[in-house]
């Protein structure tokens, strides 16, 4: 059965992180190994992958994506849904360009924006599913891939642990690129541990498509309903004082990137346009202090 008492843990460890109702647990390798055989990926529908994802993934959340992929088990003759994959478009061309220069960004290369699997997934069962998702990406003309592993704990209002902090154990095991931190940056810590990123924040201030979704959050949590005629960059100025968002520094996400290619010949064959970043990180942060509201 799943225990949830970890935090996340070293590559070589026999735990495997699961997500239900977007709260973590950990299976352990001894419950039995992953059988392909019983196991199917195939493209899916942005509504059942949003469905997905928004229900379990601890952001809550479903960003904008090129391509969605699920997991599915096979029992009996019926396709169960386990898992999904969701690779799509970063906040900037820059998340893109800058690891991989000589791809063309959101066509051959994209962020591998979301990841997750409930407890039904045996153990090992991310490495062949990511494999897979590379295969049909290939197939679509990617040849390049970025993701990132947020290493801060965060925990919401009442003190539950939203988030354990991640130091990229998935990447590391499938001999992703470590590429080091990205940017340090002060980010917005919302009473329910969710981090309001800058994007999202764009979006309200310049009422961009995806606005409402950040806008119901920002009023379920205790902010005014905008009124007629309000400027959304004042409206949300206002909005996270009444929430009581906090300001948090956080020290940089990790970066891992993977070459596709159908051969190592191939991989080697993509130029990379940031430095290797030494050796993969072990333990996440240490929890960040809040520095103001």
């Amino acid at each position: 059965m799943p225990t949830t008492n970890l935090g996340e843990f070293l590559t070589a460890t026999p735990w495997c992180q699961r997500w239900r109702d977007r709260r973590h647990s950990f299976r352990h390798v001894r419950e039995g190994g992953f059988d392909a055989r019983r196991y199917a990926v195939e493209a899916l529908p942005e509504t059942a992958a949003k469905e997905f994802v928004v229900r379990h993934h601890y952001s809550g959340s479903f960003p904008s994506a090129r391509f969605r992929f699920g997991l599915f088990e096979l029992d009996a003759g019926e396709a169960r849904l386990c898992g999904v994959a969701v690779f799509g478009v970063p906040v900037s061309a820059a998340v893109l360009t800058r690891p991989f220069p000589d791809l063309r960004p959101y066509v051959e290369s994209l962020e591998c924006s979301r990841f997750v699997l409930t407890e039904a997934c045996p153990a090992n069962s991310e490495s062949w599913f990511l494999a897979r998702c590379f295969d049909e990406l290939l197939v679509r003309g990617v040849r390049g891939i970025v993701s990132f592993a947020d290493p801060v704990p965060r925990r919401d209002a009442s003190g539950a642990l939203i988030a354990v902090g991640h130091v990229g154990t998935i990447y590391q095991a499938t001999n992703a690129v470590y590429m080091g931190r990205a940017t340090p940056r002060t980010v917005k810590l919302l009473p329910n541990g969710v981090v309001l990123n800058e994007r999202m924040a764009q979006k309200v201030r310049r009422q961009e498509q995806g606005h409402e979704y950040a806008e119901r959050m920002l009023i379920g949590l205790g902010a005014p309903v905008p009124r007629a005629g309000v400027d959304p960059k004042v409206w949300l100025r206002e909005a996270l004082v009444a929430v009581g968002a906090r300001n948090l520094r956080h020290r940089g996400v990790h970066r891992y990137g993977y070459r596709l290619g159908r051969d190592r010949r191939e991989r080697e064959q993509i130029r990379l346009g940031l430095p290797v970043g030494g050796t993969y990180p072990k333990v996440p942060d240490a929890r960040t202090s809040v520095v103001s509201r």
